[in-house]
């Protein structure tokens, strides 16, 4: 269950950052309320999360692989965050946006590749 939750959010948060971003882009108030529900939206990532990271620590198994997507998973929501910021403040997100591709890749990997509770939702 917790599974299910984890991944609604984050999928919701990538939904929220786009319309965000994109209203950012537009000028639109529509980007800022939607960069306040993505922000809430963390909460409940990270709150998934942690529990998710409850159960791993109580198994014992690849706890250094578990440790390194937790903390990717925080590097990707500081990279969306900052993003958003310097997108609504008219400066250049490319570094950001690099940091996001490999916080990303490195979430993914280990989440659905490597980790057993990736596919467990299944």
């Amino acid at each position: 269950m917790t599974t299910h939750l984890h991944i609604t959010a984050w999928v919701l948060a990538l939904i929220l950052f786009v319309l965000s971003l994109i209203f950012y882009k537009q000028g639109k108030k529509a980007g800022k309320i939607l960069h306040m529900v993505l922000r809430l939206d963390y909460l409940l990532i990270l709150y998934s999360g942690g529990a998710l990271l409850t159960v791993y620590f109580d198994s014992g198994s690849q706890l250094g692989e578990v440790i390194v997507k937790s903390l990717a998973g925080v590097w990707v929501i500081a990279c969306l965050e900052m993003i958003l910021i310097k997108i609504s403040k008219g400066k250049a997100i490319k570094s950001f946006g690099i940091q996001l591709a490999i916080a990303l890749i490195i979430v993914i990997i280990l989440g659905f590749g490597r980790l057993p509770l990736g596919w467990s939702f299944l």
